[in-house]
């Protein structure tokens, strides 16, 4: 078994006791408890390279990555880094996370009227969790078109516009972005680690990103460690990338973020 088959695996087991109907009244009403802009918006404002900073403790390609007992902690750092946007794992078994941790993030970032919007990174299923992720207070979700059905992205993707979320469509193939365009999305991410190996190349970016319609803001994610690896995104026509070990690894993440953004 594959590592992402084995997580998507344990993700179905993990949410089996919390799966229950989920209406559209419900999700209508999340929406309306959206204020400031949305994830796409922050991802299109900037002149230069858009920045999601991810916060995550560990990770299966990684292992170990920073000792975090507060994830608002690393949330402050990237306030005053000033990021686009945030990336929070709450997947707990395989990265370290929980909702706990978006929870917090989300709270500090509104005591701090900071109109940062938040993606819940976790492995999506079914539309109980984008419930959790709106009443988290995250404005976007994750759809990995590798790990789900066509009928599970319709699914996933219909909940998610009915809670007034955004959704961003992680790929690896071209295969995956044809299956991907079917459903018309806003934001697609290619992931340059491919998660049945957990092999890493920000080519893939290069080849995928340039086949995105114009439409599509296009966001490159996992690789990216230095300005050289977020040039090579922007070059191919990445609007934004999508970055985590790098900035957990630094007692301060400005700097780093400052060349991510000029490049």
């Amino acid at each position: 078994m594959d590592k992402l088959a084995e997580i998507m695996a344990h993700k179905r087991l993990e949410i089996e006791h919390r799966i229950r109907p989920v209406r559209d009244t419900e999700l209508n009403r999340l929406a309306r408890n959206h204020t400031g802009k949305t994830f796409a918006e922050a991802l299109s404002a900037p002149k230069g390279l858009a920045v999601i900073a991810e916060i995550k403790r560990r990770s299966p390609s990684a292992g170990k990555i920073a000792e975090l007992p507060d994830a608002t902690e690393q949330a402050r750092k990237y306030h005053n880094a000033e990021v686009d946007c945030l990336s929070v794992l709450t997947d707990e078994k395989f990265f370290g996370g929980s909702l706990n941790d978006l929870c917090g993030v989300t709270d500090f970032l509104s005591d701090h009227r900071r109109d940062i919007p938040c993606l819940r990174k976790d492995f999506f299923i079914h539309p109980i969790q984008i419930v959790e992720a709106a009443e988290a207070g995250a404005k976007a979700m994750l759809i990995i078109v590798r790990a789900l059905k066509d009928d599970e992205i319709d699914r996933l993707y219909d909940a998610a516009q009915a809670a007034g979320l955004d959704a961003l469509f992680e790929v690896h193939t071209e295969r995956e972005l044809d299956r991907a365009l079917e459903f018309s999305p806003k934001i697609v991410g290619v992931n340059n680690r491919d998660l049945s190996r957990f092999v890493t190349d920000i080519g893939i970016s290069e080849k995928i990103i340039p086949q995105m319609p114009d439409d599509v803001i296009p966001v490159s994610e996992s690789g990216i460690f230095t300005g050289e690896d977020a040039a090579r995104a922007r070059a191919c026509g990445a609007k934004a990338i999508l970055c985590g070990e790098a900035l957990m690894r630094q007692e301060d993440p400005a700097e780093l973020v400052e060349e991510f953004h000029n490049v």
